[in-house]
């Protein structure tokens, strides 16, 4: 008889839902996984594990997953070579020398710190070692949730209370754009906050999975938030309901905010958005009269397409408008890639380290053409899907397809790597290796409950071997990983934590932080205020106030009608695990790209639910099975982001201009991702 001894491991989901992360309990006999389970002692998720979580002990044992390095010399599926890790990385290196420092750009996706999102060792080591090398160096946050925290930048709003404080103290929670799927355990506390006598609201272009914990859905013309959030502000200061004292403390500018939003009445509103005047009036009405009343600004979809950092820059005025800032169940709430009053890391990035040179600039637009015009011909991606995740990906295709050397570093294959990578760098999972992840209110240890499958590697391995081979003396100077752990968990708000503590007591730490955002009153701008006016940004060529700007005029709207949007849904998150098909669970529940259209719009182009599609408009185009649902507003169509193509039709213009990159350390450029389309149905 064979003695088996079961273990349970604490850790934490491999997703990277933050602010609002899950705990998870794994549980290993003989030095397999038998499964997974949520952890009812997590403070964060007690308990709470969704079906991303609960399908991601299906990465362990998967026959897709990837085990060794592989090289090919001609970019053919059936001319993939296993090679040892030294044979990879002498590769590597010896390519990397060859085009130049300069020539070599890192990109990182969400997979690479699917063990570390919040501490973000990862992204510090990758950043490190471009500092060290002098290589390109570009940030994924571009695809998240960056522009919109540009926008609320400018005003001063970066923290967001916490979840905790939102079920507790809330009586009016307004989701602007903020689709759960993408916070799903958030969900339980807006649930606690509407029992304990809330009002909840959902502002969107659908009716999405917020919408059944809603109380009213406002159903909301793309782009056109930021109109709505100029009418609110009319409404509120035509009717006085604004917080006097707050404004003549905290503010900077109201008088000519007054002024200018003065044209931008509820009956204009209703004309953008197609909300009447009278729901936009009960709406701001509502919202100014609750004292205890929260916004959860969405991440990235609502961002995507017209006005995308505008309508948070818009939006992020109200509060402070009707002095809800500092407040408890007020302000903003829990949204992806904030950070709690008073929270900070320790940064071992070394930027005095990076050498002079011509560095592209963290923008869509700019990367994609310096690989199409070969300024750059190295590019290492490590934890992401490229092509899924980028607008206008046909020059997109074009770039990666010049360039003399891809490098994929991650779990399963994906249609970059299918198609362009020329070296792939098997992975480690979340239980593989040790890590932390930190939410708004802990800090987790995340143990390593199992061997590393076939000659999977974690990141630091990958980077320390490339350093030594690029003479990067003094890159990695730690003892062990968990030495960078600590070193990153190195501040006042962690309690300075360390991997030997939390191992030794619970598994986590609680952060020495405020629940309530800016319980001081001080504000992220240069007046310590909340700035409706922004002098910087004036001197950076944009709008001193908030603004809307109609959508694009180029684009016929009789040839393309329809407004195509892209957002979230339970089955993924970004481009994790081949975008979920990797995992049979989440493949079952969604296996084929379907796209929302309303049966009016079905019925005009003698469309049926089920029905075989093609998506086109003047830049591509793409397929998809058609979903005639009612749940979507006529002249919209909607479609989970990251299908292959899907990014064909979208706009790759630029949003923001590269001398606002120095505003904020997250200032990202991301592309418009604009696209009005038609649709027909594909002959059988």
């Amino acid at each position: 008889m064979t003695n088996s001894k079961t273990e349970l491991t604490r850790t934490m989901c491999p997703m990277n839902c933050h602010p609002t992360m899950c705990g998870m309990l794994a549980e290993t006999s003989n030095g397999k996984l038998v499964g997974v389970s949520g952890d009812k002692d997590n403070p964060d998720s007690q308990g709470f594990l969704c079906v991303r979580g609960q399908a991601s002990a299906e990465i362990i044992g998967n026959n897709k997953r990837l085990l060794h390095p592989m090289i090919r010399e001609r970019r053919e599926e059936d001319a993939w070579r296993e090679v040892s890790w030294d044979e990879a990385l002498d590769f590597i290196a010896a390519k990397i020398s060859a085009v130049g420092r300069l020539s070599t750009a890192l990109w990182p996706g969400h997979g690479n710190i699917a063990n570390g999102y919040g501490v973000y060792t990862g992204s510090q080591l990758l950043a490190r070692f471009a500092n060290f090398y002098g290589c390109q160096n570009w940030s994924p946050a571009m695809v998240c949730w960056g522009l919109g925290g540009f926008g609320l930048g400018l005003t001063g709003a970066l923290e967001t209370s916490t979840k905790e404080d939102m079920s507790a103290h809330s009586k009016f929670i307004l989701l602007w754009g903020a689709n759960l799927a993408s916070q799903p355990n958030t969900a339980r506390h807006i649930a606690i906050a509407k029992k304990n006598g809330a009002r909840i609201v959902t502002i969107d272009v659908r009716h999405s999975e917020a919408a059944a914990l809603s109380d009213e859905t406002v159903l909301i013309r793309p782009g056109t938030d930021a109109a709505l959030a100029l009418a609110m502000m009319n409404v509120i200061i035509s009717n006085r309901n604004y917080d006097r004292e707050f404004i003549a403390r905290h503010t900077v500018g109201f008088d000519e905010l007054k002024a200018h939003v003065a044209n931008f009445t509820p009956e204009w509103a209703a004309a953008e958005t197609g909300i009447s005047a009278a729901q936009i009036i009960a709406l701001a009405k509502s919202y100014a009269e609750t004292s205890a009343a929260m916004i959860l600004v969405g991440g990235s979809s609502l961002h995507k397409g017209p006005n995308g950092w505008h309508a948070a820059r818009a939006i992020s005025c109200l509060p402070a408008l009707t002095g809800k800032y500092g407040q408890p169940g007020g302000g903003l709430g829990p949204r992806h890639g904030s950070m709690s009053h008073g929270a900070g890391l320790g940064d071992i990035t070394e930027p005095e380290r990076r050498p002079s040179g011509d560095y592209i600039p963290n923008q869509m637009e700019e990367m994609t053409a310096s690989l199409v015009d070969g300024r750059v011909r190295a590019l290492m991606l490590f934890g992401c899907n490229m092509l899924s995740s980028f607008s206008d990906t046909t020059r997109l295709a074009e770039g990666l397809d010049r360039a003399e050397l891809v490098v994929c570093h991650d779990l399963f294959m994906n249609e970059t790597s299918r198609r362009f990578a020329d070296v792939v760098l098997p992975g480690t999972a979340w239980l593989e290796d040790v890590g932390a992840k930190r939410t708004n209110t802990h800090v987790y240890l995340m143990e390593p409950a199992l061997a590393p499958e076939g000659a999977a590697r974690p990141l630091q391995d990958v980077l320390q071997g490339l350093a030594g081979r690029l003479g990067l003396e003094g890159y990695y100077p730690w003892s062990s990983q968990e030495a960078v752990i600590d070193a990153v968990l190195d501040h006042p708000s962690n309690g300075h934590a360390t991997v030997a503590v939390m191992r030794a007591g619970s598994g986590y730490a609680e952060l020495d932080i405020s629940p309530v955002s800016y319980p001081t009153h001080k504000f992220h701008t240069p007046s310590g205020k909340i700035e409706f006016v922004s002098a910087r940004a004036v001197e950076n060529g944009l709008p001193a106030l908030p603004v809307y700007k109609p959508a694009s005029a180029s684009i016929s709207t009789a040839e393309y009608p329809l407004v195509l949007c892209q957002g979230r849904t339970l089955t993924h998150f970004h481009s994790f695990y081949d975008h979920g098909q990797a995992l049979p669970t989440l493949a079952a529940r969604d296996p084929i790209a379907r796209l929302w259209i309303s049966p009016a719009d079905a019925a005009s182009r003698e469309l049926e639910d089920g029905a075989d599609i093609r998506i086109f408009n003047q830049q591509g185009e793409f397929w998809a099975q058609a979903h005639v649902t009612e749940k979507i507003p006529t002249g919209v169509v909607w479609i989970r982001d990251g299908w292959t193509g899907a990014n064909n039709v979208t706009s790759g213009k630029a949003v923001l201009a590269s001398k606002t990159f120095g505003l904020f350390p997250f200032t990202f450029g991301q592309s418009s991702f604009e696209a009005r389309v038609e649709i027909a149905e594909v002959a059988a």
